[in-house]
């Protein structure tokens, strides 16, 4: 029994995903997606097996630019994304991607009238090399999840967690075997467990506490109902027995 325990968890620690180290002849590609008080992004390489995430990252919306329209907030986004990676894109020979929610984007640069903040913004996105793109069939889990301020630090515990959940175990096996299994899809990028499109917390207080609290501070959540609590968490996230912990 104990050698087929160590065994599950070497299957879960090899199998797990794990972040890519950059290498800037591959393809690039950034993500990113706006909520409502928060940005999320996920910076990824094209490799000959698929897509891999390199980095994540997010970002708490300032007072002022809480009042952005939805589709500032995305382009502030790009802005904020290229700024926190600039090490990694600035002097690609190769365009990267940058895929965005609104498409309206694609034509931003390209546009004879701007605001004042968005010809600010676009003298800044002039000195990198990049298309806009908006893929209709786009999934955007992730990025979503992230703009809800789930940090790198704590996706990376769902990763981990999640793939040594005895619960969760054989659904995520047979989606790793790319069976078909009813409510339950695994995100491609970081395989994120996912039931109804909805990320699937693991059996760990610690991160289950860990969203209550991103969510009790967040401007707009705070001093919310435990109803209203509920229904925004259910929205994005997943876990069994979250009606008692809230």
């Amino acid at each position: 029994e104990a050698l087929s325990q160590f065994q599950i968890l070497k299957e879960a620690f090899t199998t797990s995903p794990i972040l890519s180290h950059f290498n800037a002849s591959l393809p690039n590609i950034v993500e990113l997606d706006a909520s409502d008080y928060a940005l999320g992004a996920v910076l990824s390489q094209v490799h000959d097996s698929g897509k891999h995430p390199i980095a994540f990252d997010s970002h708490k919306l300032l007072p002022a630019e809480l009042n952005y329209e939805i589709h500032d907030k995305e382009l502030l986004g790009i802005v904020w994304a290229l700024k926190y990676w600039r090490a990694f894109l600035f002097s690609l020979s190769n365009p990267f991607e940058v895929l965005t929610d609104h498409s309206s984007l694609q034509y931003f640069m390209s546009s004879e009238v701007l605001t004042r903040q968005q010809t600010h913004w676009a003298e800044f996105l002039s000195e990198f090399h990049f298309t806009i793109t908006y893929p209709p069939d786009r999934l955007t889990t992730l990025p979503d999840a992230l703009s809800l301020e789930i940090f790198s630090d704590l996706v990376a515990k769902i990763q981990k967690e999640v793939w040594q959940d005895k619960d969760y175990k054989e659904t995520l096996n047979q989606l790793a075997r790319g069976e078909s299994v009813t409510d339950y899809s695994l995100e491609p990028q970081a395989e994120l467990l996912l039931f109804k499109d909805r990320v699937v917390i693991p059996r760990s207080e610690e991160i289950q506490l860990n969203i209550l609290q991103k969510h009790h501070d967040s401007p707009l959540d705070r001093h919310s109902g435990q109803e209203k609590t509920l229904k925004l968490i259910k929205r994005d996230f997943h876990w069994a027995g979250m009606n008692q912990l809230i």
